[in-house]
């Protein structure tokens, strides 16, 4: 990668204007080599009615990270990233404060990935475990 860690992050949140990751307040906030990490708020828009962190708004955490890991580390000029499926086992619920997502490749094959997920709170406790499985096909010229 030829690009900055800053400018990579803001190329990334950049991207997320007017979609599902600006409406949730999803935010890329690190990368490395192998790995991608976003967060979320809990605040009362992604909660379920009894008033904790709801399990749609974690696997769209989860997919967004995955998908957008998947995508910067392809050749995004001939190719494009599409998700296959997505698990989610939900493990610890949170009322408030930030969620983080860090996706980090199980598998990363020139035409499927494979990501492993994990959502975790503010105090570093697990929160859910995600599979993600993406592939990249060509763009038709």
């Amino acid at each position: 990668m030829n690009i900055s860690k800053t400018e990579m992050l803001a190329k990334a949140n950049a991207s997320s204007k007017d979609t599902l990751m600006e409406t949730l307040n999803i935010e890329m906030v690190d990368f490395g080599e192998d790995f991608l990490v976003a967060r979320m708020p809990v605040t009362p828009r992604v909660h379920q009615p009894d008033g904790v962190l709801h399990g749609g708004a974690t696997a769209a955490l989860a997919e967004s990270v995955g998908s957008f890991a998947s995508h910067i580390f392809t050749d995004t000029e001939n190719m494009f990233v599409r998700g296959l499926e997505i698990t989610a086992n939900h493990l610890k619920s949170v009322k408030d404060g930030f969620v983080y997502a860090k996706a980090t490749f199980l598998h990363k094959g020139r035409t499927t990935q494979l990501l492993d997920i994990r959502v975790t709170d503010e105090a570093d406790n697990l929160v859910s475990i995600c599979r993600l499985s993406t592939i990249s096909l060509p763009k038709k010229k």
